[in-house]
């Protein structure tokens, strides 16, 4: 139990960390920068959604990463439970 407190203020915390960080992050290597910024001067509208998609891509493996970790920490937590209740039944 004292674990799952820990997980849920811990994941609080970043979860709130990621509410603070600024919307535009910019993660954009250079030349795709100045793509992007020549596109919007010259009136186009590809930039607006490329920072967008970058950090999509960016947060995808480490959300599914997390997302199997989690699982696995969960299911081993389980499974060492049912092992310990079935060798006190026989003592």
């Amino acid at each position: 139990m004292k674990n799952t407190g820990k997980f849920a203020i811990a994941f609080g915390i970043v979860l709130l960390l990621l509410l603070l960080l600024p919307d535009d992050l910019v993660a954009q290597c250079p030349m795709c920068r100045m793509s992007a910024e020549s596109n919007l001067k010259n009136g186009g509208t590809d930039g607006r959604g490329l920072n967008t998609g970058i950090l999509y891509m960016l947060a995808m493996p480490y959300t599914l990463v997390a997302i199997i970790g989690f699982w696995w920490w969960r299911n081993r937590k389980q499974g060492e439970n049912a092992g310990t209740e079935d060798l006190s039944q026989y003592n």
